[in-house]
Order: C-alpha cells, then structure tokens, then sequence
C-alpha cells in the first residue's frame, strides 16, 4: 500500500470507543483502533488524533439538564483527556512513540498544546494525539479537529463514524437514504449533514481541507482512507 497523503489527522468520537454500549472505554475496541493507527503510522504517514470524550461525559448532554453550558463542556474537555491517555497507553504498549497534547494545562500528565512543538513531534514521527478540544467552551472536538489539522498542516482529516459515510437522511431510520461518495463543504452545509458540525465544516471550507467521512469498523478502513482507496465519502472544496 503506498500512501496517497503524507499528513492526516483522524477524528474519532469517545463514544467509538464505549464499543456496543457506547459508554466508558472497551479496552478491545481501544486496541483494535491503536492497531488501525500503528498501520498508517508504519505507512510513513505523519498522524494526529483528535478524540471526543462522548462515552464518559458530553456537554451539550449536561446542558440539556440545566448545568451551566461553560461548565459543562469543561468537564467533557477532561472526559478527551482521559480518553487521550488511555489511548496513548494502548498505542505505546504497541511500541508507538506518542505525544498527549492538552489544550488545557495539566503539566503532570500531558503536555500543553504548543503548534510548533507539535510539528516536531510529528517531524520524529511519533503520533500526536490532541485531547481537551480547542480549551474553549461552545467548540465541538470536531471543531478542534478542523482547528488542529489547519495548524499543523494535515492534508485531510479522517472522520472515523459508525457508518459508511456521509447519507441524505439517518440511515439507521431510512431505508430509502442515498449515500454520497462525494460532496462540497457548501453541499454538505447546505443539506444541514450531521456528520461533522457547521462550525467545523465551515473551517474546513475556508482552508480546503478535504474530510473522508467513514465506517471505523471496518478492518484496516484508517490505512485504507489514507491509501486513497473509496472507503467511505469524500469531502472537498469542489467536485
């Protein structure tokens, strides 16, 4: 397989990682996605990771319920950095090198989050994995994805999902929906698609930065992606 990108960032929900029940981490589930990263870092790929912190605590969730919106989105940017460090674990006992990367300061447990610092890391080709969103309440982690990819100079990001791609219409609920293999960030904006948010989107649009939207359940999906092969939808400023 040769890679088709030489920069990638991948964007995976918390909730990934709570296997079936979507909740807490399934230490199965974590190793299988370490492995997926390992492939396309052996790929001679320059990898980040931005993870959500969905299977422990979200804050649009806390907010629905009456907790302050600011308070609870801090609390589901410490939910990524547990989520962070256990996937650091799984990758190093994999022996891939890792850099954990806190956009909030918490110096005994991960570095805080410095741009130049960061391509460094990626220069001696450990794996970067970017925890705590942008540190702002009101930005989603894909929004720190999109953030994060501009900053270091990823050449797509890779929206690891639960399904096949980007649809019309909820698959899970429509028989009917139709799946697009590729789209404009305008499209995508337009149809109100839910797959990242407009935010995120948006900062996609402005800086061309294409998004491969696919099923991470699928064996070797990641390296797959990277390799240019059709896994999933496509995601670019023009068609």
């Amino acid at each position: 397989m040769e890679a088709q990108y030489q920069s990638v960032l991948i964007k995976v929900s918390g909730e990934m990682l709570g296997g079936d029940g979507g909740n807490g981490v399934d230490p199965t589930v974590l190793s299988r996605f370490a492995d997926e990263i390992v492939a396309v870092r052996d790929l001679g790929v320059r990898t980040a990771v931005v993870i959500g912190g969905g299977n422990i605590f979200r804050g649009m969730k806390g907010a629905a319920v009456g907790m302050d919106r600011a308070s609870a989105d801090y609390m589901g940017m410490l939910a990524t950095v547990i989520n962070g460090i256990a996937l650091q674990d799984a990758l190093e006992r994999k022996g891939c090198h890792t850099r954990l990367m806190s956009a909030i300061a918490m110096a005994e447990i991960c570095e805080p989050y410095i741009r130049r610092r960061a391509i460094r890391h990626q220069e001696k080709g450990r794996v970067i994995i970017f925890a705590a969103g942008t540190g702002n309440p009101y930005f989603t982690t894909d929004t720190a994805a999109s953030l994060r990819a501009a900053e270091i100079g990823a050449q797509v990001i890779l929206k690891a999902t639960k399904v096949d791609g980007m649809y019309d219409k909820d698959p899970n609920k429509y028989d009917d929906a139709v799946r697009f293999e590729r789209i404009t960030h305008l499209d995508a904006l337009s149809r109100g698609l839910k797959v990242m948010d407009a935010t995120a989107i948006s900062l996609c649009m402005d800086n061309e930065l294409p998004i491969v939207v696919f099923d991470l359940n699928v064996h070797r999906n990641i390296a797959r992606a990277v390799c240019g092969e059709p896994v999933g939808t496509l995601v670019t400023p023009s068609i």
